[in-house]
């Protein structure tokens, strides 16, 4: 199969599956949870749409990246919170609640400010000149309708049918998967020569990424005096991000496998993030509760 086939038809199909089983676990109730929590929604939408960004930007100006490569971690790095993160921040013990609130929130923004950042890299780090360009209007109305569009089916699926919603949330995550893992292996496949080069660049790239961000969310947090269960699931919300959205804006929308990179190493490597920030949300929690003092 070619990989323009996978690009044009098995990637957005993928993502639209990813997002209806995003959106079969979503209900209204959790778009209207700003106003119970907005200390905790604004730092973590912050962190995400703007300090997460910023990190990103520094990073791949420090490390030496090929131009392509650059733009795609960029774009890695304004996308989403990915629908991963919510099972995550459950395992972590981390605000679950708050976890969805803000993956919905920040997949509904992203859908206006990733062609406008991602222009904006593709003008920093390949030129005025070039010839790739991410027409603003025609993207936003892509992403919406391979994220939002199916995001909406499924709250409405949820809503109508609810027993027909649980059933479907189980198929959809096991047939995103598996889309996941085709795609990475077409580009894993197609870029096989320069691979090693690709992940000596990225790699250090996205460890950083994952690190510096998920800090930055936590850290941001405690300062402004969130609970641990909050802190635990912005850190995981900022150091999680939407690889495959990522994919299908770089290789789907821009038609660019090179800038793809990036997110199928960090798809990868997200599995090994996961389990840290599982393993650290466990232990802080598990320590707060030890000390807490005994009722006599």
């Amino acid at each position: 199969m070619e990989f323009n086939v996978f690009t044009a038809i098995v990637l957005p199909i993928a993502l639209g599956i990813i997002m209806l089983g995003m959106g079969l676990s979503l209900v209204p109730e959790d778009f209207q949870r700003i106003t119970k929590y907005p200390k905790a929604v604004a730092i973590g939408l912050i962190s995400q749409l703007i300090i997460l960004p910023i990190i990103g930007f520094i990073i791949a100006s420090v490390i030496p990246m090929q131009p392509e490569i650059a733009v795609g971690f960029i774009i890695l790095s304004i996308c989403p919170g990915g629908p991963s993160s919510n099972l995550i921040t459950y395992l972590a013990k981390g605000d679950v609640v708050l976890s969805i609130t803000l993956t919905a929130f920040s997949s509904i923004i992203t859908v206006f400010t990733i062609p406008i950042l991602a222009n904006l890299a593709l003008q920093n780090f390949i030129g005025q000149s070039t010839s790739i360009q991410l027409p603003i209007g025609q993207t936003m109305l892509q992403i919406f309708i391979i994220t939002l569009l199916p995001c909406g089916l499924g709250m409405w699926i949820r809503q109508q049918f609810p027993d027909i919603a649980r059933r479907l949330e189980k198929v959809t995550n096991k047939l995103a998967a598996i889309f996941l893992i085709a795609i990475i292996s077409a580009i894993i496949i197609r870029e096989w020569s320069r691979l090693p080069g690709f992940i000596i660049q990225v790699g250090i790239g996205v460890v950083l990424l994952n690190l510096l961000s998920s800090f930055a969310g936590f850290l941001s947090s405690r300062l402004f005096k969130l609970n641990l269960a909050q802190s635990i699931c912005i850190a995981i919300e900022v150091g999680i991000q939407n690889g495959t959205l990522a994919i299908a804006i770089t290789a789907g929308i821009l038609k660019n496998p090179d800038m793809a990179v990036p997110a199928a190493v960090y798809s990868l490597f997200m599995y090994v993030t996961a389990f840290i920030a599982i393993a650290s949300g466990r232990k802080f929690t598990t320590e707060k509760l030890v000390n807490l003092p005994s009722k006599s």
